[in-house]
């Protein structure tokens, strides 16, 4: 198309310039070469590093929507495939590090059961050939690539989705989270009915809920019900400060609805685009409330948050199923994943298929538990009561997971965390478990460990990066932004503590990445002093992650079979 577009008498354009996301085959290019009227048009020509996604300021993604099951199926069928998706997995990333300029520590978890009385499947080796596969492009940016730090510049850490199983399927209860999981949107996009300029009819209208809307900015980390007090404080404050405003509540009889606000924004042009923003959250937070009571989400979210702090068990699922009749099949499903993920031994018996019969799902939801089982790397019982975590706790019933203390929310459902919330953590300490976590490369001399301690010595020295440190997740900021941050309520001095930051932080998910754990990574750099950055093969909502759960196959397939 290039050359058909730019050679002959004729060309369509004057100049080209012309810059490829990947690296293009050398034929090709001595095709271009070839073409004598072609050349003096070329005003540039370029490979870029550019094989990956940006998902917000501060996430990313490589686009591998089928990476649970091309890597964890482990059928003979799919050895093809599951090569080709770690080695295009593997490229993608480092063309982050690549437009980046920045040389990784790179950390990933160790295959769980490489021991000599268990055989080592090819799913317990996804972290580690990704991250050879990394490192080998890394060695190859630091002669290829000009201005390529020879040193550690950051780190990098390589899980896949079996370190948290509960993440992808409980309910988040953030607004930005609900809004995904609650409402049929596709991607960031929401459609909605405003009135017509005439006000004769309602008409659809689409927006994108993302960083340039100052209002999403502010509130997508918020608990639902702090997301819609503020919505509505705000709206309080605004129509305070305007006697048109007031003068259309007094009309409309005291409470604002929607279709009043709608209304507003005609009687007050001037004000078009702050109300419409208000308006369109107002009506957003409006909908997931009502969801919320007539789904019982929150007799749902508050069963689901005991089974994981071990407040509840079987006796307490059992009740649940037979007697909230109201709650949807769907709501089922997830309250029974949960469970397995903690109690993976009951499933190895018909208890599971009479839990099931119990909550009235179908064999198709049985797939979807059963193959929670491919994401489980040991199966052996843990003190905690999980697949692979290690919490003393010492409660009635099976904790998955230990209460945090020291972070009480003044809402409720809110104590959940996902897993990668703590094990960022221990990296920014460097204390990863040296039995689950392996590292490709030494720190070189100059590599130090950010100090997370407050004391006076630890504020005054901290790592930093090589290159100087702008701002925060400036490379996937949109135009039109301020600092990624920026709202009437929000941090506006983000950019400048951005520059006091040390060295990022990378993580890697492998199986797709939660709204939480996204959530986590934007939390965790304000705690850390350190920008955190969120990589994954996707990022994935409850429906689509259950979806994919059930496109796998449970066939098992061991490294003694490949000759890898």
């Amino acid at each position: 198309m290039f050359l058909s577009d730019m050679s002959g008498r004729s060309p369509l354009y004057k100049k080209a310039y012309v810059f490829f996301s990947s690296p293009i085959q050398k034929d090709l290019v001595a095709q271009i070469k070839r073409d004598s009227s072609i050349l003096p048009r070329i005003g540039a020509l370029s490979e870029m590093n550019l094989e990956y996604f940006p998902i917000d300021s501060q996430g990313f993604i490589t686009d591998h929507e089928r990476a649970l099951e091309e890597l964890f199926c482990e059928s003979a069928e799919g050895f093809n495939k599951y090569n080709a998706c770690l080695n295009a997995m593997a490229t993608r990333i480092s063309t982050v590090f690549a437009s980046m300029r920045e040389f990784p520590r790179v950390h990933y978890r160790i295959a769980k059961t490489i021991d000599a009385s268990t055989m080592t499947t090819l799913r317990d080796m996804v972290p580690t050939k990704i991250a050879a596969g990394v490192w080998n492009y890394l060695s190859k940016y630091k002669t290829s690539i000009p201005e390529f730090p020879q040193t550690e510049t950051c780190e990098l850490l390589i899980v896949d989705r079996s370190v948290d199983q509960i993440a992808p399927i409980i309910h988040e209860w953030t607004y930005d989270a609900m809004c995904h999981d609650l409402l049929c949107m596709d991607g960031n996009k929401y459609v909605h009915e405003v009135s017509s300029k005439n006000g004769s009819a309602s008409e659809k209208k689409e927006v994108l809920l993302e960083d340039h809307d100052p209002v999403w900015l502010e509130l997508r980390h918020s608990h639902i019900a702090d997301a819609s007090e503020r919505l509505h404080d705000k709206m309080t404050h605004f129509v305070s400060k305007n006697k048109a405003a007031q003068l259309q509540q007094a009309r409309a009889g005291g409470e604002l609805s929607t279709r009043d606000l709608q209304k507003m924004v005609q009687a007050l042009p001037q004000y078009t685009d702050q109300i419409d923003k208000l308006s369109l959250h107002v009506e957003i937070a409006g909908k997931l409330n009502v969801i919320i009571r007539e789904q019982c989400l929150r007799d749902v979210g508050q069963l689901e948050q005991d089974l994981v702090f071990g407040d509840a068990g079987t006796k307490e699922l059992i009740n649940f199923f037979r007697t909230q009749l109201g709650v949807s099949r769907e709501n089922k499903l997830r309250l029974l994943m949960i469970y397995a993920a903690i109690n993976p031994e009951k499933f190895e018996s018909d208890k599971g298929t009479k839990m099931m019969q119990l909550a009235g799902l179908s064999a198709d939801d049985m797939i979807a538990v059963n193959n929670m089982r491919c994401l489980c790397t040991d199966t052996k019982k843990s003190s905690g009561g999980g697949f692979t975590l290690k919490f003393d706790v010492q409660k009635k019933k099976h904790a998955h997971r230990k209460e945090r203390t020291t972070e009480q929310s003044a809402w409720a459902l809110s104590r959940f965390y996902p897993v990668l919330e703590e094990l960022i953590e221990q990296l920014s300490k460097g204390e990863l478990p040296k039995d689950e976590y392996n590292c490709m490369n030494d720190p070189s001399p100059s590599f130090h460990v950010v100090p997370t301690t407050t004391s006076t010595s630890a504020r005054t020295s901290p790592a930093h990066s090589m290159r100087s440190r702008r701002t925060g997740g400036s490379w996937a900021r949109p135009r039109g932004s301020d600092d990624g941050y920026s709202s009437d309520s929000v941090l506006k001095h983000a950019s400048s503590d951005f520059q006091k930051h040390g060295q990022r932080i990378f993580v890697f998910v492998i199986g797709g990445a939660t709204r939480s754990e996204l959530r986590a990574a934007h939390k965790l750099s304000s705690k850390l002093k350190r920008e955190v950055i969120l990589g994954s093969s996707s990022l994935d909502d409850p429906l689509q992650f259950i979806t994919k759960l059930k496109m796998m196959s449970a066939e098992e397939l061991t490294l003694d079979d490949l000759h890898i």
